[in-house]
């Protein structure tokens, strides 16, 4: 493919969403307007369903491939099982193979909804197949490239260490077995969050004494809410790239103001000028954030399910939410009890997976039954053969009907 050298391209790629460019964003732009074809990757470890966070570092891939560039996303089935200890407080839960294969299973198929895999210029790798290979005289040379006192530099593990918590042998070799990644695949570059900035320069100084080459490293912002804390699986607030449309454009909806112009910027496909824009008028409050925001959640809904679905979405949220009303198809379930608690309702109905959840839903007013808040767990609701509406949050309903 032809290598694309358009300086206003380049800048776009260069600045939108990114944090910091090692070594720096001068000497990357200057070999990408040379017309030097670079080998670029990100990495992506299946501890669980791909979120809206993996598609900034995604869609910046995107923009590169766009440009002519080869891209790689590497599926650290290997480094899964170790599990990065990037911002953890404790040991992450070690996973089997197994279930690391299960959680990238349709991996492809939604990163495809982001990076063109009809071009010639992408490819899918697994760092299985060259990490398992490694003798324990390669580990002992890998390891000889490392310092303990510098990885203990990692501000997690500084804490454990005050705190008192243990830190394991294994967490200490996943930037190792991260940056030995760069060398195999002979990469010109790595993007990833900023959270990551630790491994990916790992990789940058492996790759210098191993081969002598420099790897630029580049790091995107992060989606974090107003504390600072990024959303993801931890926080417990991500949007999973296989939600259904209405589900993803409603908790869109529900992210907070101060999230808006970021969102913009690092999830959606709207312009940049365009972005600039936007964010020139909340700041001046010439727009309302509410309506600004039902754009971002449609545009981010439109990428994953098309304009159709985005539109249906939308016309959900409408009615459910702003005008409090029930959509007119809505699932229904058999019930074969004239009478249960509103506890074993919820988790007949499939409204939670979990008792503990459906205990924090009542208890927080998340339930209502027949159109009444319901807080007590143990609250007796009847079961009719008219059927009830019960209600989860402002967008989900379940028509409960007497079999």
């Amino acid at each position: 493919m032809k290598i694309i050298t358009d300086q206003e391209k380049i800048n776009e790629v260069l600045t939108r969403g990114v944090e910091k460019i090692y070594p720096s964003r001068e000497e990357l732009e200057k070999v990408l307007l040379s017309g030097k074809k670079l080998r670029i990757y990100n990495g992506i470890d299946p501890t669980g369903k791909l979120h809206i966070g993996h598609s900034v570092v995604l869609k910046k891939l995107r923009q590169f491939q766009d440009l002519g560039h080869e891209v790689i996303v590497l599926i650290g089935d290997f480094t899964a099982r170790i599990g990065d200890p990037t911002d953890k407080s404790a040991t992450r839960k070690k996973l089997t193979k197994a279930q690391v294969e299960k959680n990238a299973f349709d991996y492809k198929e939604l990163i495809g909804k982001i990076l063109d895999l009809k071009k010639a210029n992408v490819k899918f790798l697994h760092n299985e197949e060259w990490t398992n290979k490694l003798k324990p005289e390669d580990m002992l040379e890998l390891a000889s490239n490392f310092t303990v006192s510098r990885l203990l530099e990692r501000d997690m593990f500084q804490n454990r260490l005050k705190e008192g918590r243990e830190i394991y042998l294994h967490e200490f070799l996943y930037p190792v077995f991260q940056a030995y990644d760069s060398v195999t695949m002979d990469v010109d570059m790595e993007i990833g969050g900023n959270d990551q900035t630790f491994n990916m320069l790992a990789g940058r100084t492996l790759m210098k004494k191993m081969k002598n080459k420099e790897k630029f490293v580049l790091t995107t912002k992060l989606l974090t809410d107003p504390s600072g804390k990024k959303m993801g699986k931890t926080e417990g607030n991500m949007i999973n790239l296989d939600e259904v449309a209405k589900e993803m454009y409603g908790k869109i909806m529900s992210w907070p103001d101060e999230l808006i112009s970021v969102g913009f910027e690092i999830c959606s496909n709207v312009p940049a000028v365009e972005v600039e824009k936007i964010k020139k008028e909340l700041a001046e409050n010439k727009i309302n954030p509410r309506d600004i925001k039902m754009r971002l959640a449609y545009e981010i809904t439109r990428i994953y399910h098309g304009e159709k679905k985005a539109a249906l979405a939308q016309e959900y949220f409408i009615k459910t939410v702003q005008k409090k009303e029930v959509p007119e198809e809505i699932r229904v379930e058999e019930v074969a009890q004239d009478k249960m608690t509103i506890l074993q309702l919820v988790i007949a109905t499939r409204l939670s997976l979990s008792n503990g959840l459906a205990r924090r839903l009542i208890w927080g007013g998340g339930i209502k039954y027949d159109g009444e808040v319901i807080r007590d767990i143990n609250t007796g609701v009847t079961i009719t053969k008219e059927g009830k509406i019960l209600q989860k949050g402002k967008r989900e309903f379940v028509k409960v009907v007497k079999k």
